[in-house]
């Protein structure tokens, strides 16, 4: 069978077949030497640079969804205000007067998903022993909070009513934290009027939120828009802005063009993406970008110079059957197709180990959360997962396609060596 073999391989009709058979040999003999180590040792690297790199990006993919997401929720994906160059980012509003026909357009826009009125007004929380500031950010009966719903841990939204403004207030975590309240409990909420006196409130506690994002959970209060308006001497058309709500939030900047430029918008109102109201979160979100993209270039660097190493010991422990070959006839080609298969043979098995590993652990993040993160820190209690299956297809293809083009070094050595010094090489 051996003969058969050889002759085939050196004969005129040589069959395709003989150098992956050669290179599978190989690969996966069973007997105990330093070839077999290396090679599974190098298996070994490819899967882990590859699971690396898909954990990687899914990691990183979720972690950015997650986090813009719940800004997202929080803000809407644009706000249109009255022009104030100066004004802090989260501050109170100068008053805008409602514009229904402005409202209908922007509604036709097909990116758009929702759009509803908000104010923002400074206020004091009181209880019989503690204090806290708040910036109550007031609604109206047209607010879905089913954009909100997600950060509802006790408790609902707060009911509006027809009559007058509703005595209910949704408050963060760590605000009820801090006055010790609970679920239906009784609080005072004083604000500021115009005139400079104090106008107290009694309201009662609906529903108690917590985002993770430590500024907002700090700052911020839910309630009526028609307390604030009351509190300000504002008429009933009075508003602080419209928070627009998108299908698609990679289409913020071209949706705020298009607002921007309708023709009924009036020139002293602008629009903003949420970027612009939060850019410190963004900034640190796109920092991840660099991070990622340097971890992906380290592993993928790894898995070629654990390639290329692999296979020139491997040719140099293999340099009397090299010349065996040649002796009876083999080609430099053949020669070289040989250990081309066999560092194809160690990318793939890498690749397909490394891809099941990656998956495995991801599905089990989704399902389990086991990998847990500080959220004061990260914003998130657990680590996000998002799989972007196209991104995990390039990472195996640039895999295979990047280390396969490495391979022909190895193997450009192999075709070098010479018949008769190989056989003597001890």
């Amino acid at each position: 069978m051996v003969a058969t073999i050889i002759r085939a391989f050196i004969g005129r009709d040589r069959n395709r077949w003989v150098s992956g058979f050669i290179a599978n040999r190989i690969a996966f003999n069973q007997h105990r030497s330093f070839s077999r180590f290396i090679i599974r040792l190098s298996i070994a690297a490819t899967a882990i640079g590859v699971a690396v790199m898909i954990i990687t990006l899914s990691f990183a993919n979720g972690f950015q969804e997650e986090i813009s997401q719940k800004v997202f929720s929080f803000w809407g994906h644009i706000r249109i205000q009255e022009k104030q160059p100066f004004k802090a980012l989260i501050a109170e509003e100068t008053p805008i007067i409602k514009n229904d026909t402005l409202v209908d357009l922007v509604k036709k826009d097909p990116n758009v998903q929702d759009i509803h009125p908000f104010a923002t007004k400074y206020a004091i929380l009181k209880t019989k022993e503690d204090i806290e500031g708040v910036l109550l950010k007031g609604f109206d009966s047209t607010y879905n909070f089913g954009h909100f719903k997600r950060f509802i841990k006790e408790g609902r939204p707060i009911n509006f009513n027809n009559r007058t403004y509703s005595r209910e207030i949704m408050i963060s975590a760590y605000t009820a934290g801090q006055l010790k309240l609970k679920l239906n409990d009784g609080i005072l909420i004083y604000f500021i009027r115009p005139d400079g006196t104090l106008r107290p409130d009694k309201l009662t506690v609906a529903g108690i939120y917590k985002t993770g994002i430590e500024e907002y959970d700090k700052t911020f209060a839910v309630g009526d828009i028609r307390l604030i308006q009351r509190l300000n001497d504002w008429y009933a058309d009075e508003i602080g802005g419209y928070e627009i709500f998108l299908h698609d939030y990679h289409k913020i900047d071209t949706t705020v063009m298009s607002i921007y430029n309708l023709d009924n918008f009036p020139p002293t109102w602008d629009t903003q993406g949420v970027q612009e109201i939060s850019p410190n979160i963004f900034d640190w979100l796109n920092m991840q970008n660099v991070t990622r993209n340097v971890l992906i270039g380290f592993m993928l660097a790894v898995a070629v110079i654990n390639l290329i190493t692999c296979l020139l010991i491997l040719v140099l422990e293999r340099v009397r059957m090299i010349g065996v070959l040649k002796s009876l006839g083999a080609s430099n080609r053949r020669i070289q197709m040989i250990f081309v298969h066999h560092g194809a043979i160690i990318t793939v098995t890498g690749i397909v180990i490394g891809t099941a590993l990656a998956l495995a652990l991801l599905f089990l993040q989704k399902e389990t959360g086991f990998i847990k993160l500080q959220e004061e820190a990260y914003y998130l209690s657990e680590a996000a997962v998002k799989i972007v299956w196209w991104q995990i297809a390039v990472i195996i293809a640039g895999t295979f396609v990047v280390c396969f083009t490495i391979l022909t070094l190895p193997s450009i050595v192999a075709r070098n060596i010479q018949a008769v010094k190989a056989i003597q090489f001890r």
